[in-house]
């Protein structure tokens, strides 16, 4: 049975707590639905409490249960802490390695340099997560992030290596089909959701793309991409992506604010972990060797001519 003491009943409770519901936390915690219940349940006999209300939206923690997380988040900060401290203390350069990153990169621009990578450290093992919403380092869940952003999380560490620019592109079968993109305003779009409002690409397309011209969004940028690809109209789309592409032309100059910064960031505790600092220092060198085609200035846009009521993309290419 469990009780108030036993990490392991506490990591159920967690689980339940930030997932919701004991479906999702099976599946996070790789157990079935009846384990996760009879964990909790054991936990709340020994703790002489109701820990959880079952509400129509899922689980939500009661008063004694909100006091119970408190003191499991405590010990599960403190255990992640002790295993990152003495994580930081291995100096070899194999086992394996976590590393969490958005679609594009894991798509296209980083499997190339992780099998270089490994070429060099056969007996590292990379595990790659594609998750927008970045993975706890503090948590370890992932050793080392990847990230495509102006503002890094302050609890990280790192550095940025190269720029990521952004600009307007379409398919080359759709320009040469339409007859070109002398005027923007004719185009249908591929927007990005409501997951992306936040984001310098969404608040770009608010500004400049009016609503009724966006004929498919997508929650991903990846999935942009291969609309775009597809013909389905124009779209804001990475340069160190599609330049290199026949598939794609880019119309007008890189869009300024779109520009997002490439991070490479992991944990102050692990910053010193041989496998970490040989895959930080070897991604370094590699993207920064990339900046060119990350920061859009290879190749040279075509021209652009003066859209109706829709501003270019940047200065426009002249």
């Amino acid at each position: 049975m469990g009780n108030g003491n036993n990490w392991d009943d506490l990591r159920y409770l967690l689980a339940v707590a930030r997932h919701g519901s004991l479906s999702a936390a099976a599946r996070v915690l790789g157990v079935n639905h009846s384990t996760v219940l009879r964990r909790v349940t054991a936990l709340e006999q020994a703790m002489g409490a109701q820990l959880f209300d079952k509400l129509p939206g899922g689980y939500v923690l009661t008063a004694a249960g909100d006091e119970m997380h408190r003191v499991a988040q405590k010990m599960e900060e403190d255990l992640a802490a002790a295993n990152r401290l003495l994580s930081g203390r291995d100096t070899r350069i194999s086992g394996s390695l976590r590393v969490t990153t958005v679609d594009i990169l894991t798509l296209y621009i980083l499997p190339r340099h992780i099998a270089a990578f490994r070429r060099l450290h056969p007996e590292l093992r990379v595990d790659l997560v594609a998750a927008e919403a970045s993975l706890s380092l503090t948590r370890r869940e992932a050793d080392v992030a990847i990230r495509a952003t102006s503002r890094p999380p302050e609890n990280l560490v790192g550095r940025a290596v190269s720029g990521l620019a952004f600009a307007v592109y379409g398919a080359s079968s759709y320009l040469d089909r339409v007859g070109g993109a002398d005027d923007l305003d004719r185009h249908p779009w591929v927007g990005l959701d409501e997951s992306f409002e936040h984001t310098s690409l969404a608040q770009w397309m608010k500004r400049t793309v009016p609503a009724a011209s966006i004929g498919y969004r997508v929650n991903s940028v990846a999935g942009a991409v291969e609309a775009v690809r597809a013909g389905i109209g124009l779209g804001l789309l990475p340069c160190g992506v599609v330049d290199r592409d026949p598939g794609f032309r880019r119309i007008g100059d890189p869009v300024p604010e779109a520009d997002a910064k490439l991070w490479l960031l992991t944990h102050e505790d692990l910053r010193h972990m041989g496998r970490v600092r040989a895959f930080l220092d070897f991604m370094a060198d590699a993207l920064t060797r990339e900046r060119d085609l990350l920061e859009g200035r290879c190749p040279c846009p075509i021209s652009l001519s003066p859209p109706g009521s829709l501003s270019p993309p940047g200065r426009g290419s002249g």
